[in-house]
């Protein structure tokens, strides 16, 4: 059977049954479980450090009243961080390149940021759609323009996103197939598309990493405007 480009993003089933909450609820079984000692092994003290470290990356823009946000923002940066990485091992599903999900993730939390400034300063959180000076004339324009780009957000942050680990997926999965294809009738061609998929793998774990990071920081940066 003749499988497309595109079946590494369809969600995989067993027996009928979406396993994509399997998908969702492995990267949980990577993280430290609590301990009542000071000093465990290598491997949580390696991991506390990593999330104490992006727990500050993730507080530094925020004031005092966003801190109340880090368990989540810590919480949802250590979730897309390990699917994003753990999908891009060999036969394995990447939950995070499905627009669905990603929209799920970003939509509650950016309404949670809009909300809290709604409810804390409703002034303030009213007086982005209109910036100072503008002249008459153009009010309701930019009014609709500033609206626009507000209620965009969710979408914003979903799409990018998913475009770019799909993109990723699709080129790693393109070259690879090359180099396998060329391997029998063109090595020394083969050997340099194997040296770019290496160079492609390398770059895709710093997008993943990446990808991750913005979108926590960008809900950081949403939440920072409304408290």
């Amino acid at each position: 059977m003749n499988l497309s480009f595109f079946d590494q993003f369809s969600s995989p089933s067993l027996m009928g049954i979406p396993l994509i909450l399997i998908a969702l609820t492995f990267p949980a079984l990577l993280l430290p479980s609590p301990d009542n000692r000071w000093i465990t092994n290598r491997l949580s003290t390696l991991q506390l450090w990593f999330i104490n470290l992006i727990t500050k990356q993730l507080m530094m823009p925020l004031d005092k009243k966003g801190h109340k946000w880090a368990l989540i923002l810590t919480s949802l940066m250590m979730f897309l961080l390990m699917i994003n990485l753990l999908g891009l091992l060999p036969y394995t599903f990447t939950p995070t390149t499905q627009l669905s999900m990603n929209l799920a993730l970003a939509f509650p939390l950016w309404l949670a940021t809009l909300l809290t400034g709604l409810r804390n300063q409703p002034s303030a959180s009213l007086a982005h759609l209109l910036p100072e000076g503008t002249p008459t004339p153009l009010i309701p324009a930019l009014i609709l323009i500033e609206t626009t780009s507000l209620l965009i957000r969710p979408l914003a942050l979903g799409v990018r996103l998913t475009a770019n680990l799909t993109a990723g997926h699709l080129l790693i999965q393109l070259i690879s197939t090359a180099t396998i294809a060329l391997s029998s009738t063109m090595p020394v061609i083969s050997l340099l598309t194997f040296m770019v998929l290496f160079l492609l793998t390398i770059l895709e774990v710093a997008v993943a990493m990446i990808q991750a990071y913005v979108f926590v920081l960008l809900l950081s940066l949403y939440l920072q405007e409304n408290i």
